[in-house]
């Protein structure tokens, strides 16, 4: 992942627990079911790891079989953004963990 990826991601992070993404992200901002739902349906992507960007934000890679990945943070009031997406994902260890694979 690029530099960039990572600064947009940290930048976004941090404006997502000020509660500036909101007005910022625009229509890649929805509660965290409707997210969550769409990358199933559409891309059938499902959540392959999380962590804690701090207290009141979540960190979350959405990844198919087929390769394509969804960053997306979510705050503690569940609404989520997503802060990025690609194609070619490839680990052992996340494919170990999408079900099914």
């Amino acid at each position: 992942m690029t530099r960039y990826t990572w600064a947009t991601m940290i930048v976004a992070a941090v404006a997502m627990s000020a509660g500036a993404a909101q007005a910022q992200a625009g229509s890649q901002c929805a509660p965290r079911a409707d997210i969550v739902k769409a990358l199933g349906d559409k891309y059938h992507e499902s959540v392959a790891g999380r962590g804690l960007i701090n207290p009141n934000v979540v960190l979350e890679i959405f990844v198919s079989k087929q390769g394509s990945w969804t960053v997306v943070a979510s705050d503690v009031k569940g609404r989520s953004c997503v802060m990025s997406v690609g194609e070619g994902w490839d680990s052992p260890t996340i494919t170990a963990a999408i079900p099914g694979a």
